[in-house]
């Protein structure tokens, strides 16, 4: 299987699991939460853990990843890749200790790595299965847009099956792509990426009230360059909060509900907005064509 250097978000570091997590992750397979709702791993010792992890380091159809907190390099929980017998796709999980559910880690965590995942793995669709007791494993589910699919066996056990599109997948990275062009608060943007996320035709319109501005894209780009460069605009950063994508075919709509926030000629200020992007696949690559947004009065 492929491997990841370490992933970064706005809260969490992502590494790939290593002998030297044995005691997490013997303290995550005895957590209530995993107990209940994977499963008794029957790891009762630190051997136990360690021989657990070599199983799964070594297998080319498995991969975890440790997920820490930025702020103090704390293990939180595991995201898990596997290719199972009885499924066609890859299944993605998540398990987190008790004291770090319900504060969006777990989303977090798995849209960094659905952002990394090849080709070869993504396919048409990465699955998710999940136990229908699960409450809040179906919620995040639903929350990161996977698609109830039915019911599976397994093991003398009836599991839930949800879905990801690859293209909704390699939509969504797009379009959080898009928002990091102009995200200055921990280096100068790179803007020549809008090339390879925008056709060179692609059509910007921002509508405020009765006024209407057209771009195309060096007309966009050129005024942001400047104020996010010459001290104008510090520390600004732009991020989607809500969205929702429909594809049909080779065109795809994506709705943004966003928020924004930074120093304006050494202003503090933070505004929303909604944005609508068109997106066409060319040469099996999605691109955007044409973006619509108005900022909340």
């Amino acid at each position: 299987m492929f491997t990841t250097k370490e992933i970064m978000t706005d809260r969490l570091i992502l590494n790939e699991l290593q002998a030297n997590d044995h005691a997490f992750i013997f303290e995550l397979v005895n957590s209530p939460g995993w107990l209940e709702f994977i499963g008794d791993r029957n790891i009762h010792t630190p051997e136990d853990a360690i021989a657990y992890i070599e199983k799964i380091t070594v297998s080319p159809h498995i991969k975890y990843w440790i997920v820490k907190l930025k702020e103090d390099h704390q293990p939180a929980g595991i995201i898990t890749l596997v290719k199972r017998d009885y499924l066609e796709h890859y299944d993605i999980g998540f398990a987190f200790l008790p004291q770090y559910t319900g504060s969006g880690y777990s989303s977090e965590a798995t849209r960094a790595i659905l952002e990394v995942l090849p080709d070869e793995i993504l396919k048409d669709k990465i699955l998710a299965i999940t136990t229908e007791v699960n409450h809040r494993s179906v919620n995040l589910l639903e929350k990161l847009k996977f698609i109830y699919e039915g019911r599976i066996e397994s093991d003398g056990k009836t599991l839930v099956q949800y879905a990801l599109s690859a293209d909704e997948i390699r939509i969504g990275k797009i379009i959080r792509s898009f928002f990091n062009l102009f995200d200055s608060t921990l280096k100068e943007p790179d803007f020549r990426a809008i090339d390879e996320l925008c056709t060179e035709s692609v059509g910007i319109i921002r509508k405020s009230g009765h006024q209407t501005d057209l771009y195309g894209q060096e007309s966009f780009i050129e005024p942001r360059k400047k104020i996010l460069t010459d001290g104008t605009l510090q520390q600004f950063s732009e991020f989607e909060t809500d969205g929702e994508t429909r594809i049909i075919g080779n065109i795809a709509q994506h709705y943004s509900k966003y928020e924004k926030k930074g120093w304006l000629n050494g202003v503090y200020f933070e505004g929303s907005g909604h944005k609508f992007f068109h997106l066409m696949k060319e040469t099996g690559e999605w691109k955007i064509a044409h973006i619509i947004w108005e900022d909340d009065v």
